[in-house]
């Protein structure tokens, strides 16, 4: 399909955070530019930021408050999960991104066989890089990459020791070498320990996590190489697979306790060359203990509700369920995504506020604990609200997150729309409404009861948001007053239930029609929410007894005897204490 050319690592354009020069870089963390020596201690890290909700949370103080346009405001008890954050190529502490890029390419520590070059620059994908060691030298966080396949990346005596030649150009004009050749491995697999641990970098603790293998363009691991190399009669299914069995457990026994700051850059149902048997190589990473990374959640509707890598599938009734239980989700691994491609990198958007909401929803629905930004296509100066709501949502678990929430919607997943079978043909188990996902869900579930069906909303409509195989979603569930439905059921995770005492419940609705609504918890009903038919979305916060959700752990949003339909696209359960 079209997508699949440009999926892994779109022609990214990073033009807003390109490298500040070193000196300038420095004096902005009030450092000297000397170089750190490999065998000096590594610095301690900055204290982890803790900083609680930028904006005032908005509670009901009467029972019921009505606002306009969405909610996204957090209590004050809300702070940053402990393995979290916003990373990109500079920190902007401003902005809450506080783990900056070191990214050297292979040929640049390694020009000649043997010991490693610290004091070399490089460049790799159109980035110059500093030497290794002025880039060690500040004190901040950093995240890194080394540039490893391509054909200007990787040290010439390496394709010549190991007889072998590049494939390609990939989509940005480069060639790569086989990363997959054993010889090609075993090279840069020592690169890898001399840097990281004979270096100490994987033990220091600045360094938050490292992209893995290196590979192919931008250094993530896409399919159009290994095609590439399968077309020109050079690479099997069995060698492929005989080499990526061992090559992540090779990363994961290198970096031993370490281990969980390694991110494997590849995803589940690749677009490559093997049908089904490179389907969940992915999940087969996290398996042998990494962390994992997908970076295309702007493109939200497409190819990431079945993510087993993620814990992520589709059921038969259309909605996602993820098992947060799984090792990946223990807080320890890194769990990333990257959304700063809304109308950059070659795509675009001409309503970038609903395309940064959906992504992020996304992101969290995945339960990302790390998220790619370039603060100024990211759109954070425009959604200031939105991006702090995501800041301190990013990392929890049900027992620790300030909130738990269900966005209402039905979208198609186009990925599926197709003869590709996954895992869904089973019988009374298959996807009954395939290829249309029910909700973005976390920890707040919306249940199909009699008398309480949710039906498809036509009220707001988007096609093709960022890039066209995104499909039509329709945000928002609408009840059937008519047709005997007039209402929805939510059902509360007990997990967060039985942490929760003060809680409110955020409601964001579409105000047409006439008539009132309600929340109600068990023989509790909320003060009416009248509507005023001037056709704005608007979010109704009410406010519940306390403790009513800990002995009632589910819901019922009512439309009162005779009122219209009920339009609602987001309900939110807030801890207010």
């Amino acid at each position: 399909m079209a997508f699949a050319n440009s999926h892994g690592r779109r022609d990214r354009i990073r033009r807003a955070t390109r490298r500040l020069g070193a000196a300038a870089a420095l004096l902005a963390v009030g450092v000297t530019s000397a170089c750190a020596s490999p065998d000096a201690a590594p610095p301690s890290p900055p204290a982890v930021n803790t900083d609680g909700p930028t904006f005032d949370f908005l509670g009901a103080s009467d029972g019921v408050e009505i606002r306009d346009g969405d909610d996204w405001s957090m209590p004050p008890s809300a702070r940053p999960a402990a393995n979290s954050g916003f990373f990109s190529e500079e920190a902007s502490a401003e902005d809450h991104v506080f783990t900056r890029s070191v990214d050297v390419s292979w040929r640049q520590i390694q020009p000649t066989q043997g010991g490693l070059d610290r004091s070399a620059s490089g460049e790799a994908q159109g980035l110059n890089f500093d030497s290794l060691d002025e880039q060690l030298a500040r004190p901040d966080r950093f995240w890194m990459r080394i540039f490893a396949s391509g054909e200007s990346w990787a040290p010439e005596w390496v394709a010549e020791d190991c007889g072998v030649s590049t494939y390609g150009p990939d989509y940005d004009g480069e060639r790569h070498l086989p990363i997959w050749d054993e010889c090609v491995w075993g090279h840069l697999l020592d690169s890898y320990r001399k840097v990281f641990i004979d270096g100490g970098l994987a033990a220091d603790p600045r360094l938050s996590f490292v992209y893995v293998p290196g590979a192919f363009t931008w250094a993530e691991f896409d399919y159009d190489i290994v095609t590439a190399a399968v077309e020109a009669g050079d690479l099997d299914l069995d060698t492929y697979l005989a080499w990526h069995d061992h090559a992540l457990t090779d990363l994961a026994e290198l970096f031993g306790e370490h281990a969980t700051k390694l991110v494997f850059t590849g995803e589940d149902y690749p677009f490559g060359p093997f049908d089904t048997d490179d389907d969940l190589l992915a999940a087969d990473a996290v398996d042998a203990g990494l962390g994992i990374r997908n970076g295309i959640t702007e493109v939200s509707n497409f190819h990431l509700s079945e993510a087993p890598a993620y814990g992520s599938h589709i059921l038969p009734n259309g909605h996602l369920a993820l098992d947060d239980t799984l090792p990946v989700h223990d807080g320890t691994r890194i769990v990333a995504t990257e959304n700063e491609c809304f109308n950059d990198c070659g795509y675009n958007s001409d309503d970038p506020y609903y395309a940064v909401r959906q992504s992020n929803l996304k992101a969290l629905q995945l339960r990302t604990n790390w998220i790619y930004v370039v603060p100024d296509p990211s759109y954070f100066a425009e959604y200031p609200e939105h991006w702090d709501w995501v800041r301190l949502s990013m990392g929890a678990t049900a027992q620790t997150s300030p909130d738990a929430w269900a966005a209402l919607r039905d979208a198609e997943d186009t990925y599926w729309a197709g003869d590709e079978a996954g895992p869904f043909e089973t019988g009374s188990e298959s996807w009954a409404n395939r290829p249309w996902v029910r909700n973005l869900e976390r920890w707040l579930v919306q249940v199909d009861e009699p008398g309480s069906v949710a039906h498809r909303s036509d009220d707001d409509v988007h096609v093709g948001v960022v890039q066209a195989d995104n499909g039509t979603a329709h945000e928002g569930l609408r009840t059937d007053a008519a047709g005997g439905d007039t209402g929805f059921v939510f059902e509360l995770d007990p997990r967060f239930s039985a942490a929760s005492e003060a809680c409110v419940v955020k409601v964001t609705y579409l105000d047409s029609g006439t008539g009132a609504f309600t929340v109600d918890v068990g023989d509790w009903s909320s003060p009416l929410i009248e509507r005023t038919a001037d056709g704005a979305w608007k979010t109704a916060t009410v406010a519940l007894p306390s403790g009513a959700l800990a002995e009632h752990p589910s819901f019922r949003i009512s439309v009162t005897p005779g009122a219209d339909d009920l339009t609602a696209r987001f309900v939110r359960v807030v801890r207010s204490e």
